[in-house]
């Protein structure tokens, strides 16, 4: 892509409404971001609602400021060094902040994730195991946060350490990892996918699990409750057909009953670096790369009213899968995928994890 056309890129994916799969659906309709903005505003009217509010340009040079201030670049959904099993994720990331060496994510990448009040006994094999399988040449993925995450960042530092946060490439939390992040950027590799100058909000941070997740071979899973954000990305990994991992636990810690339920219900019991090493080494992240057309090919017509009418008429406030929505309504996929597609442009739908829609009002 030529400046001009990364640029567009970057002020899509910042602007209002435009999530992933949108992202996605509109450069796979229009080829370039420059056509897909000037196309919005009609998209949005057909799906009968305003039109989302395009980022400022000016937002966008501040923003490169601070990305270079930081010591970071953009990286682009497309771009060579892009993730590449992240890449194979339906929503996928448009634009990542990255600080560091994403050659890194070409070797085996495992993510260890969790309890952020994780007991002494749990940090310390999570450090271990974090060293013990950078020593088998394998990156770690954690979160950087308190707990596990920290443990299994200090054990692998030196062997190459991955961090994903939840804020901007310029945001350190929590605070007392300010230096441990700075670190991992001059010697591993940070990711964000916010802007610079966001805070971490409690919203960012299952969007941070599924980058976790997906860009590793396998999740493994020190010491978690049973609600615990740790969970999530073993699910997370789990949809995309990633092996789950679990340390077990004492039944008598609440800490370890997630990890506890997840080999209850199939996940791996893992005890050493071996066992995770036998479950992913087989699996090379380097072989693995997302076709060229990422979004496959636009639809070929665009709705008519009828299919926007019975389309719509299918929706309501409970999260139904987009499959379910092709089935009932008989139309082709494409013409759905359009018509939700307005719709979420016009504020009218919002999107759940699974491949599943609601509308967000009347």
């Amino acid at each position: 892509m030529d400046d001009p056309e990364r640029r567009a890129r970057l002020r899509l994916a910042r602007s209002s409404r435009i999530g992933p799969v949108t992202f996605g659906q509109l450069i796979a309709r229009f080829g370039t971001a420059a056509a897909a903005i000037e196309a919005v505003p009609t998209l949005a009217a057909r799906g009968g609602g305003r039109p989302p509010e395009l980022a400022d340009p000016r937002r966008l040079n501040d923003e490169l400021r601070r990305v270079a201030r930081a010591g970071a670049r953009h990286v682009m959904i497309g771009d060579p060094d892009y993730p590449a099993l992240l890449e194979q994720a339906d929503a996928a990331p448009p634009v990542l902040t990255v600080r560091g060496d994403l050659s890194l994510l070409d070797r085996p990448s495992i993510a260890m994730v969790g309890a952020r009040n994780a007991s002494a006994a749990a940090c310390r094999f999570a450090r271990q195991l974090a060293h013990e399988l950078g020593q088998a040449g394998a990156t770690i993925v954690s979160g950087l946060a308190r707990g596990i995450d920290t443990a299994a960042h200090h054990g692998s530092i030196d062997s190459g350490t991955v961090g994903v946060i939840a804020c901007g490439i310029d945001i350190a939390f929590p605070p007392e990892n300010a230096e441990l992040q700075d670190r991992i950027g001059e010697q591993g590799l940070v990711i964000a996918e916010q802007p610079p100058g966001t805070e971490p909000l409690a919203r960012f941070f299952p969007r941070r699990n599924r980058i976790i997740a997906g860009v590793a071979l396998g999740t493994v899973v020190v010491e978690a409750a049973l609600r615990s954000g740790s969970l999530i990305t073993a699910r997370l990994a789990a949809e995309a057909g990633r092996e789950v991992m679990a340390v077990p636990g004492s039944p008598i810690d609440p800490r370890a009953q997630g990890c506890n339920a997840l080999i209850r219900e199939g996940a791996i019991l893992i005890q050493s670096a071996a066992d995770v090493m036998e479950q992913i080494r087989p699996i090379d992240a380097r072989a693995v790369r997302a076709p060229a057309s990422h979004w496959g090919a636009p639809p070929a017509d665009d709705a008519t009213d009828s299919d926007r009418i019975a389309i719509t008429a299918l929706l309501g406030p409970v999260p139904v899968p987009v499959d379910e929505l092709i089935r009932q309504s008989g139309r082709p996929p494409a013409i759905v995928q359009t018509v939700l597609l307005e719709l979420e442009l016009a504020g009218r739908l919002e999107r759940h994890a699974g491949a599943r829609v609601s509308l967000t009002g009347p």
